[in-house]
């Protein structure tokens, strides 16, 4: 285990030293005693990849409108109702 990075060290020094399996809430609330991790879920993350990228060029409508274009249609759908929650509570 010499190769384990530091993080990757702490976590399993966290798992050995708990002898049985653990939630990873559980497991950031020990790992969180000695450092301050937050947790990501992979949804924030791809959300996160998708905003930086949609960041990153200057005029955002083409973009939008060749995303649009592109997904699936359930894809689609579900974004347009999402979109549609956020309008609804943003008026209300």
């Amino acid at each position: 285990m010499a190769n384990l990075g530091s993080l990757e060290r702490a976590i399993m020094d966290v798992l050995w030293d708990a002898g049985k399996p653990m939630r990873v809430r559980e497991l950031l609330v020990r790992l969180n005693e000695e450092r301050e991790l937050a947790y990501t879920t992979k949804d924030e993350r791809v959300s996160d990849l998708m905003l930086e990228a949609l960041s990153a060029s200057a005029d955002r409508l083409p973009v939008l409108a060749r995303f649009a274009q592109s997904v699936e249609e359930e894809d689609a759908l579900a974004l347009m109702e999402e979109l549609s929650r956020r309008q609804r509570r943003s008026t209300t």
